[in-house]
């Protein structure tokens, strides 16, 4: 990741210029994982960096600047998604990242593709928003079930994202797998330009709507997505209980004009249970402060969903712990006891 190196060295020598060289000294980086550059991790890591960020030398909140942690800068880091990000997290070689929730529970707890590999220091800052599982096909373009990609070419999400692994455990309840598939392990950028290219009958992507990679394929080559019956939602949910029934709504991606359901998981902004308590209580009072709020508004379709009210959905069955700066939050919130 050059480039956030150069960003990081020219916050630096600002810092140095604007402030003292206490103020530089003071300067602490904040990595953030997220995901592909044409899913909507990427765009939404970015805007939670700009929120929670309030760099050495920039104005206070109280004086009308950003209401971010004094001294932080935070970094948004394009990274293979979930299951790369809880990775990076227990390993603290990223300080924070975004996480689905059933790649969140199958880590912190050791199973499914973590069987033996459990990731004990996860810990929530916060729940985000819904992922919508999109199951995009070429224009014109239908299936009579999930059971129909089999000897099909399918785009199944990046190795080891939190999507491949939900992904899999979906087809599997219809009898397709790796062995009668020709599958294919691309970002959702990848998987949108080799259907494109009719290199794809077909791809798998989680993300929260409207992605900017189907945005463009509706709009060039078009698209259809397909809508699960109402057994294949009750599966779905069975075999991954933390997707559950969702409805992506006619027009979403212009193209697509019709209801579309399918199913859906939380997105989590995840920490390291050894960061500094004070620091975590810092960054979740930023991310709910009102400059946070406006460039949650302005900044993404989703960020207008991720709310403090819904800070919390779903934590409980997750069954991973609140960070204790997060958690003290909350209280002072009066959100928990």
């Amino acid at each position: 990741m050059k480039h956030f190196g150069k960003i990081a060295g020219a916050t630096l020598l600002g810092a140095a210029l604007i402030g003292s060289s206490a103020a530089a000294q003071d300067m602490k980086f904040f990595r953030i994982g997220t995901g592909g550059a044409g899913g909507t991790y990427f765009p939404i890591g970015g805007i939670i960096a700009n929120a929670i960020s309030n760099p050495p030398g920039s104005r206070a909140c109280e004086e009308g600047g950003n209401c971010g942690v004094p001294g932080l800068v935070a970094m948004a880091q394009s990274t293979n998604a979930s299951a790369h990000n809880v990775n990076a997290i227990q390993e603290e070689q990223m300080e924070a990242g975004l996480s689905g929730a059933a790649t969140l529970h199958f880590a912190y707890n050791g199973v499914g593709k973590f069987e033996g590999n459990a990731k004990p220091d996860l810990r929530v800052i916060a729940n985000l928003y819904p992922e919508d599982l999109h199951l995009v096909l070429p224009k014109g373009a239908t299936l009579d079930g999930i059971a129909d990609l089999k000897g099909k070419r399918v785009g199944i999400a990046q190795a080891g994202s939190g999507t491949q692994i939900a992904v899999e455990l979906i087809l599997a309840d219809h009898g397709v797998t790796r062995d009668n598939i020709d599958e294919a392990e691309l970002n959702n950028a990848q998987s949108a330009e080799r259907l494109a290219d009719g290199q794809l009958d077909a791809y798998f992507y989680a993300a929260g709507t409207p992605v900017a990679a189907m945005i463009q394929l509706d709009s060039t080559k078009g698209m259809e997505l397909y809508s699960f019956s109402d057994e294949e939602v009750k599966m779905a949910n069975a075999s991954v209980p933390y997707y559950i029934p969702s409805q992506i709504p006619a027009g979403t991606y212009p193209g697509v004009e019709y209801d579309v359901d399918t199913v859906a998981v939380s997105g989590i902004l995840v920490t390291n249970a050894n960061q500094d308590e004070e620091l975590i209580y810092e960054i979740t009072k930023a991310l709910w402060s009102p400059t946070a709020r406006k460039l949650l508004d302005n900044g993404h379709a989703k960020g207008k969903v991720i709310t403090l009210e819904t800070a919390l959905d779903g934590i409980d069955g997750i069954g991973v712990p609140l960070h204790p700066g997060a958690e003290r939050f909350y209280k002072e919130q009066g959100m928990i006891q």
